[in-house]
């Protein structure tokens, strides 16, 4: 059997998430939707590789991309993957050391990047422990504009963005009610986080925007019902996760079954998602509630 053939046979043995509504895809648990990100992540390598002879991923952080990133340096995935072709960002950091629990990239370089064969040139990190952080953040900017395409607008298109939604909406590192929030000049921006005191560096809208796949992973009963305000889109303004679009790309939510439960809940008892939740109650509004 041929390498490719071989990593089909891989990719179709994880199990496939159901489809509950478009670009929404639903899976089991935390464990189904890192093993779903992981096979898209091995299909979004070659299709990349195939076509661009290399693969730009943004990681984030969190829970559920820690497991991915397990998953994918796990025999299972580690050789489905050609690594040498992987050029690794990073969708936002905080300010701290690389080596902090608390860094984006010290995650992943535990979980993965020590464990596959990446070359060191291809990870490329946010630098954000700089004590100049709006000098990194130009820093980072001028690398991406080195190393990516631009979109017709300009903006550097990554193949995949991984990004997670907070529980107030945010996402990367865009939060409601950031001064700039919308920024459409600056690619990469250091917003000062007013609930944690500190600042931390993210990409922007628009290159979130201009990516050819985002894919949003969302595990756990606590993100039900922020999940299901997003995917209603009455906030307004709008909350930062209803502002990925992806006018020329695909936007892809991965969830489990207790992050979808109001959803699923709508569902079924509308026939369809109406996105009319009742905001004094758990549960989205139906006929047979008052």
């Amino acid at each position: 059997m041929k390498k490719s053939e071989e990593t089909k046979a891989v990719v179709s043995a994880v199990p496939a998430a159901r489809e509950i509504m478009p670009g929404v895809q639903v899976c089991a648990d935390a464990e189904g939707v890192a093993r779903a990100a992981a096979r898209y992540f091995v299909e979004c390598a070659w299709k990349s590789i195939g076509q661009d002879g290399r693969f730009n991923v943004a990681l984030s952080g969190g829970r559920t991309p820690e497991a991915l990133f397990r998953l994918l340096a796990s025999p299972e995935f580690r050789a489905q993957v050609d690594w040498g072709r992987v050029e690794a960002f990073w969708g936002d950091e905080r300010a701290v050391p690389p080596e902090s629990p608390e860094s984006n990239y010290g995650v992943a370089r535990r979980e993965l990047l020590i464990r596959v064969p990446i070359p060191s040139a291809n990870v490329h990190r946010m630098e954000a422990e700089k004590p100049n952080i709006g000098r990194a953040a130009q820093d980072y900017e001028d690398l991406l504009r080195d190393k990516l395409p631009l979109d017709s607008r300009g903006f550097p298109r990554f193949h995949l963005i991984f990004l997670g939604i907070g529980p107030e909406g945010h996402t990367a590192s865009l939060f409601p009610g950031l001064r700039g929030i919308r920024e459409t000049s600056r690619w990469v921006s250091t917003p000062m986080v007013p609930k944690i005191g500190s600042r931390r560096m993210t990409l922007t809208f628009p290159v979130l925007n201009a990516a050819h796949r985002a894919t949003f992973l969302v595990a756990g009963a606590e993100k039900a019902e922020i999940l299901y305000k997003v995917l209603s889109r009455t906030s307004d303004p709008p909350l930062p996760a209803q502002l990925v679009m992806l006018p020329d790309g695909q936007r892809t939510i991965l969830c489990d079954e207790a992050a979808a439960k109001l959803v699923l809940e709508d569902i079924s008892a509308n026939g369809h998602f109406t996105g009319k939740h009742n905001s004094g109650s758990a549960h989205p509004k139906t006929k047979s509630r008052h």
